[in-house]
């Protein structure tokens, strides 16, 4: 019996990658992850929560510390959404700062310790509840694909819908009715890789730097120089991490820019 308990680093790290599932009703084909819906919803809560209350103590004087930090950040979103977007930026660069600031809180979770939030969620999710929702592909591709809607839905609303199909099926190569098969895949091709690029690059990022932390944590319980090198690994690793984590979602951030603004223009 005991060796069916016996810790390896493979039951170690099944058991802090596994969710907490709840399936949609019975025999469906679609589960819920509750703990990456939970957790995603509670960092975006409290991401508008500190904007919000940033926002409703601004003072048009000398602004405090939190009101500083807050329109550096505002301001260097505008400046980048100003590069790329020549149009009215009333609502891309708002929604670049929501979505950046969301990424960067969710990565950020992987600085918090496996055995310790797995020790606490254990009263409420014995199977498991994993903190880092961007190291979900099933988060990721959510948000990639909600950016995705909306670079649709700007380019219809720029083009109109038939101005929209006439540049599916008539760009790159011409408008001949002959090269309407190739442009169409060609536009296919390029519609279908933005999501998938999107939302795999956070993943895979976000997923590898968990499975790093895990092996080191695992390290740790081999002994007294184990859980030296643990520790001292550990911290070098979260040091790099800290750029993963803000590169990470400064990409997202950006490439949800990019895809809006290339809505707008005309081929």
């Amino acid at each position: 019996m005991a060796a069916e308990h016996e810790l390896t680093p493979s039951s170690y790290i099944g058991h802090h990658l596994s969710f907490l599932q709840h399936p949609v009703g019975q025999g469906s084909f679609w589960t819920l992850n509750v703990d990456s819906l939970v957790t995603a919803f509670i960092l975006g809560v409290l991401g508008t929560g500190f904007l919000w209350w940033v926002v409703r103590g601004a003072t048009s004087g000398v602004p405090n510390k939190r009101q500083a930090f807050v329109e550096l950040a505002v301001e260097f979103v505008d400046n980048q959404a100003k590069g790329m977007f020549h149009g009215d930026r009333k609502f891309i660069a708002p929604t670049a700062l929501t979505v950046g600031l969301w990424v960067l809180l969710m990565n950020a979770m992987d600085f918090l310790p496996a055995d310790l939030i797995g020790w606490f969620t254990n009263f409420f999710a014995p199977h498991g509840f994993r903190i880092v929702p961007t190291a979900d592909v099933n988060t990721t591709f959510a948000l990639a694909l909600s950016v995705w809607l909306l670079m649709i839905y700007f380019s219809i609303a720029v083009k109109g819908l038939g101005g929209w199909i006439h540049e599916l099926f008539c760009t790159p190569f011409g408008s001949n009715p002959l090269l309407w098969p190739a442009n169409f895949l060609f536009n296919m091709v390029e519609y279908i890789s933005k999501p998938l690029s999107h939302s795999l690059r956070l993943f895979g990022n976000m997923y590898a730097g968990e499975i790093i932390f895990l092996l080191l944590w695992m390290m740790a319980s081999v002994g007294l120089v184990g859980a030296f090198f643990a520790v001292v690994l550990g911290f070098a690793w979260a040091i790099f991490h800290i750029l993963i984590v803000a590169l990470q979602a400064y990409i997202f951030m950006m490439l949800t820019i990019v895809y809006i603004a290339m809505a707008h223009e005309s081929h």
